[in-house]
């Protein structure tokens, strides 16, 4: 099982690595461990997120599903912060804000958002903490 000391790792396609770091670090606010030529590796919110160069594997139209990445935020505040963080640097949102399941057990919040290279990230929150799983 994992513990405390684990991270889990994902690896999606980069159009452009300059892109890519501007929108998880600046506009996310993610941190930059490593940079390459051919990649950047962020801890993107506690785990471990590789973007490499692969223009010829970007998708030219974004779809949520099935393949599509995020966080599931425990508490409303952290989703909320990161919210009004993408908002107020203008970044479009996918899908706006929206609440799936509702008046049932798996009730949540969540919106969509493309990075530069148009993989889809999805942010929720659930309003009991039981259901994250």
């Amino acid at each position: 099982m994992r513990n405390n000391e684990d991270v889990f790792h994902i690896a999606i396609p980069s159009a452009d690595l300059d892109d890519s770091r501007e929108f998880f670090v600046d506009t996310l606010g993610c941190r930059l461990a490593r940079q390459y030529a051919d990649r950047i590796t962020l801890d993107f919110f506690g785990d471990q997120l590789v973007c490499h160069l692969s223009p010829e594997n970007i998708e030219s139209e974004p779809y949520m599903y099935p393949r599509h990445f995020g966080i599931t935020f425990r508490h409303k505040r952290d989703f909320d912060a990161l919210l009004n963080r993408v908002r107020s640097r203008g970044v479009s949102l996918f899908r706006d804000v929206n609440t799936r399941f509702s008046g049932q057990p798996e009730e949540h919040l969540t919106f969509f958002l493309c990075d530069p290279s148009n993989n889809v990230l999805e942010f929720k929150h659930y309003l009991e903490p039981e259901m994250m799983y």
